[in-house]
């Protein structure tokens, strides 16, 4: 098991313990939730069911679609054929007898999937729910029930943050996050891929850590050739998962998307009242409902740049994907079949590869800190940026520490060693000295270069204090 190695032994720890288990599992789409399940419990569910997506909605309507469905997973299981479930509480009922009519002492398990998507409008679904588990299944010590969603929010509204019958029933819940770089590396061994880390952080700048999107990358193929499958080429893997990956999740997807593409505009992002104004919308709970729920999908960051309040709190986008997707492939009609091959070493990819490799940091600074040494140290990061009278100072990455050190991190994605030359050290040590005077006099500025290859040594090299590379990234 890649990358799920604590969430695999909790879930083995919950099976053999002698108690009820509520298990919520979430994350966003593609991450691996149901591959999880499946791989840890393997030949031992005794009953699953997935929701039906609601992105096509059938004629009869979604609420009997998703009960037939349900009805269809019961008799799967060994339910005798009876008569469609007329609401979500006889479902339920005809799943307490069943889980009854099966139960022999041993462990079961019930993995309901895509949960969310059973909560179709008033249906009456979560009451329901409520009722299976309040009134039925949290008193039976041999069951482990099981639920999944992509809708985060929805995971987080309706179980972890219940404010009614379900409050505080969750046993245990698993979030989980996209591979990092090192995940990653182990994802391609398994697959007997010989890529090296400078490839493997180029797959990792267009799809993310997600293992659905690393399942397409083949072996016997360079990274470049499987961009062009998985965006690029006809019928390519990826080209219409954009719009599917807001419209199965989100309630108005529309609404959703708009957001996204308007924090790509800015690297740094946007507070909640310059989105409101640009989208001409009110700056009220609906906005804030679509941004905790790209928050929690991990789509979007929450943070206060460097010479903030507390109150301006920016979003900006750092999904990988999105990134990568609304960058070259949302108006890419007519670019070939190889287009990324044809153009590797164009002025347009090798700037996004720049702008691609700091975002990589800001979702390692984990792995930055703990090649710093300052693991245990408390830290704020943001990029940090100064105009005033037409000159511009800015830092790719700031990493501030409580022990009173401030690493301005250059990021440069590099095919060698780096080399500063004259003109560059001026500009280091300027940016330094505008820093500084940003800073309180206590705070000591170190000069750090996160790079791929290392840092070339010559009469300007010191004015880095502290060089990582990608050997430092991809460290577990």
């Amino acid at each position: 098991m890649i990358g799920r190695r604590q969430e695999s032994k909790k879930l083995e720890e919950l099976y053999e313990g002698g108690r009820a288990e509520l298990v919520a599992i979430y994350g966003r789409r593609r991450v691996g939730k149901t591959y999880l399940v499946d791989e840890v419990f393997r030949d031992r569910i005794t009953f699953r069911h997935a929701g039906l997506s609601p992105l096509d909605e059938p004629a009869n309507g979604l609420l009997k679609a998703q009960l037939e469905q349900f009805y269809y997973s019961l008799l799967r299981h060994g339910m005798k054929r009876s008569h469609l479930p007329k609401s979500w509480l006889e479902a339920f009922f005809m799943l307490e007898s069943l889980l009854e009519g099966l139960d022999d002492g041993s462990r079961q398990v019930v993995f309901l999937d895509e949960l969310p998507w059973l909560d179709t409008p008033r249906s009456g679904f979560v009451r329901a729910f409520e009722g299976f588990w309040n009134g039925w299944g949290c008193s039976r010590k041999n069951l482990m029930v099981i639920v999944c969603g992509s809708a985060t929010s929805w995971i987080e509204d309706k179980l972890i943050n219940a404010h009614g019958g379900l409050y505080g029933r969750l046993t245990h819940e698993f979030k989980l996050s996209p591979f990092t770089l090192h995940e990653c590396e182990e994802f391609f061994a398994a697959k007997d891929m010989q890529l090296t880390r400078y490839e493997i952080a180029q797959a990792y700048m267009a799809v993310g850590g997600i293992p659905y999107y690393l399942g397409y990358f083949e072996r016997g193929l360079s990274v470049a050739q499987s961009i062009d499958r998985l965006f690029f080429s006809r019928g390519a893997f990826l080209a219409r998962e954009f719009d599917r990956l807001f419209a199965s999740v989100f309630d108005k997807p529309a609404q959703v998307v708009a957001i996204v593409r308007m924090l790509y505009t800015r690297r740094r992002g946007y507070t909640r009242n310059e989105m409101s104004l640009k989208l001409g919308t009110a700056n009220s709970g609906h906005l804030s409902k679509h941004l905790r729920a790209l928050v929690a999908s991990d789509f979007v960051e929450r943070y206060v740049p460097f010479g903030y309040g507390a109150r301006e709190e920016h979003y900006r986008l750092t999904d990988p994907f999105c990134l990568f997707y609304l960058h070259f492939v949302d108006n890419a009609s007519g670019a070939g079949d190889h287009f990324w091959q044809e153009n590797i070493d164009a002025r347009p990819v090798v700037a996004w590869r720049g702008l691609a490799f700091e975002n990589l940091c800001f979702n390692h600074v984990e792995q930055l800190k703990r090649a710093l040494g300052v693991s245990g140290v408390r830290s704020t990061c943001a990029a940090w940026e100064v105009r005033d009278k037409g000159s511009n100072a800015q830092v790719d990455l700031l990493l501030q520490r409580a022990d009173n050190i401030a690493n301005a991190c250059e990021c440069k994605f590099y095919g060698d060693e780096f080399t500063v030359d004259k003109k560059y050290y001026q500009t280091l040590l300027a940016r330094r000295e505008a820093l500084a005077q940003a800073l309180s006099r206590k705070i000591s500025v170190q000069l750090t270069l996160i790079t791929t290859f290392g840092l070339k040594r010559n009469q300007h090299a010191w004015a880095f204090t502290n060089t990582i590379t990608l050997e430092d990234l991809f460290a577990e």
